[in-house]
């Protein structure tokens, strides 16, 4: 049976599309399902999400019931030693189901995007940070310096409801936004971290370099120009995408950028905005975080969690277990090559260039049923609605159900 729309639409809905959760969108229940106040990606999450596609549950590429292949699944997870618990692409109580399993079965945890929130991570570790929320920018911020990312790539709404609002508590006028490092530019982003950091520094001998020189092609008037306008603004925002800088040690970058804003804030008010990456990746962290004390790239031992940021990353783990569960909900996104036993629980609207051992198509949150989700500034929990029946179980469900034939 094909998923139904429920008639109550239309109704005011959280997009889970990417880590802003707007919350104003409607939907409404006329074919095709229209969608207003969504941005592209929104638009797309939804449009997937409401097609005819509608898959089943396979054992070893065949079609079955859905029983038999939670069974199944339990059966490949009961023999390993060490599963890999990657993907991870899901909200909170997807999310502390997976955790409970994990727990019982001394499984690895891995999410799709965590190289860049590893990157934060390291440098957050290291040396603290100093960050805002999405309402402060909204209602305070007047100068924004975008480092590494242009932004609406990855937050299509993020100008629209953040800086062109004019519906603010203090009247503020419209932020200044400056760019800096953007594509290609961000293999040079150490070298103008550096010169940014050392330029704060009155007395180091990069102020009397002439201004025309260039660092990493960035002129020292423009970054001399760049500091001027973060030191006078009367609340400052250093936006960054981690997950932008793809290159080796980019953790030190990050670093670099906090140890700006500390420094700025000696006389000014300046704070950090690291983008996510989404797919529930600010979700899982904190989940991971609060139930074991450690974000992903985790793993559990004789049900004690332990952590590494290095070893226990997917691309190490791959060729070291014995067993993968590979979990997406809200984008159909295909597992890595894996020589183990694959398990795979996501988006029904999965295709797969090879077969998994096991496929069990679930329902998507915010689509098929309530969920949780943390907005990208872990500052607020969003609910996520229920739009249509399905006779699809939640991962929350499923997994549950998986654990039980463990016991």
């Amino acid at each position: 049976m094909k998923p139904s729309i429920n008639t109550t639409l239309p109704i005011t809905h959280c997009c889970p599309a990417c880590g802003l959760l707007c919350d104003d969108l409607v939907l409404n229940s006329n074919s095709p399902v229209s969608i207003n106040n969504a941005c592209v990606k929104g638009i797309s999450f939804f449009e997937k999400a409401f097609s005819e596609s509608y898959a089943k549950p396979s054992v070893a590429g065949k079609p079955t019931d859905l029983n038999s292949a939670i069974q199944a699944a339990a059966n490949i997870l009961s023999k390993a030693n060490h599963p890999l618990f990657a993907g991870l692409g899901t909200e909170v109580q997807g999310m502390r189901s997976t955790m409970r399993l994990a727990e019982k079965t001394s499984a690895t945890l891995d999410h799709m995007h965590s190289e860049g929130t590893v990157r934060n991570t390291l440098a957050m570790q290291n040396s603290g940070w100093q960050t805002t929320t999405l309402t402060e920018i909204k209602n305070r911020a007047d100068v924004i310096l975008a480092i590494g990312t242009d932004i609406v790539s990855s937050y299509p709404r993020f100008f629209e409801k953040l800086v062109w609002n004019t519906n603010t508590l203090f009247n503020k006028p419209k932020p200044e936004v400056m760019y800096l490092g953007l594509a290609e530019e961000t293999v040079k982003l150490p070298e103008i971290m550096s010169a940014l950091n050392a330029l704060m520094n009155a007395k180091n001998p990069l102020n009397k370099k002439p201004d025309n020189d260039l660092i990493g092609g960035v002129t020292i008037a423009s970054l001399k120009q760049i500091l001027e306008k973060l030191k006078t603004a009367k609340y400052g925002v250093v936006v960054w995408s981690a997950s932008a800088l793809k290159f080796p040690q980019a953790e030190l970058t990050v670093q670099s950028i906090t140890q700006l804003i500390s420094k700025l804030n000696e006389t000014n008010r300046v704070a950090g905005l690291p983008l996510n990456s989404g797919d529930g990746d600010s979700s899982v962290n904190n989940t991971s975080t609060w139930l074991s004390g450690y974000p992903t790239r985790n793993r559990f031992v004789n049900g004690h969690p332990e952590y590494d940021a290095y070893h226990f990353s997917t691309k190490n783990q791959l060729n070291r277990c014995d067993a993968l569960l590979w979990i997406s909900t809200f984008n159909a996104y295909q597992p890595p090559t894996c020589d183990a036993p694959t398990i795979v629980i996501g988006h029904p609207d999965m295709q797969f260039e090879k077969q998994p051992d096991v496929f069990i198509p679930v329902g998507i949150p915010g689509v098929d049923h309530t969920g949780t989700m943390f907005r990208m500034d872990s500052s607020v929990a969003m609910p996520l609605k229920k739009l249509r029946n399905s006779e699809l179980l939640s991962l929350s469900d499923v997994i549950s159900q998986i654990e039980a034939k463990l016991a």
